[in-house]
Parts: C-alpha cells; structure tokens; sequence
C-alpha cells in the first residue's frame, strides 16, 4: 500500500474516534427529562424559570417544552400559560408552552398593524 493510502486511512481513523469522544462528552444522547409529578408545584415552576426554557415529562409517554416567558418563543409563536399535574397537585401553573397561533384568550377581536 502506499504511503498516502495508509495516511488517509489513519486520518479517518482519527476522525471517528475525535467524533465519538465528542459525542460522549457533549450529551448528545437521549438524556432523561425531569417527571412533574415527582416533584412539588414550587420546585417544577422553579425549574422552568432557572432554566428559562426546558422540556419535561408530565407522565410516560407526554411531555412539552416549557418556557418562562414569551422571550423563550420564536418570533412566530405565541406563550400560552401552562399547567402540569406535580407531586402535590393536579393542576400547578410552571410557566409557558410556545404555541403557533395566538391563544384565544389574548385575541382582543381586532387586527394588529
């Protein structure tokens, strides 16, 4: 083989395990979502706003993406307001969803220029 050959070889070698290490150590693997209903009203609304925007299960197979203000939401989407079971009750206002259309209880009835 030649010496070029053997070089390509052991730079895509290098290549893969660069990527992988980087994969390993960024957490680009699936990682567990915080469950609503393991934890009380005031630390999941507390979680959402420290982290400002986060995802979080609210059973075994539902979960959403919260957000603590409008700020977390693209420019096309609108906050509406959010509530989860928690440990401690069934219906715990924690923050926002971001939502495409504008919710109906903040359309005013009128158009916007």
């Amino acid at each position: 083989m030649p010496a070029l050959s053997i070089a390509v070889i052991g730079m895509k070698r290098l290549s893969l395990i660069v990527g992988i290490t980087v994969l390993l150590n960024t957490g680009a693997f699936a990682q567990p979502r915080p469950l609503t209903t393991g934890m009380n009203c005031r630390q999941t609304k507390s979680l959402v706003t420290s982290s400002g925007a986060i995802v979080l299960s609210t059973g075994q197979h539902t979960y959403d993406r919260y957000v603590r203000s409008q700020a977390f939401c693209l420019a096309t989407e609108f906050a509406q307001p959010a509530w989860v079971p928690t440990s401690d009750t069934p219906q715990c206002f924690i923050g926002y969803t971001c939502v495409d259309e504008m919710p109906l209880s903040s359309r005013s009835g009128r158009l916007l220029n």
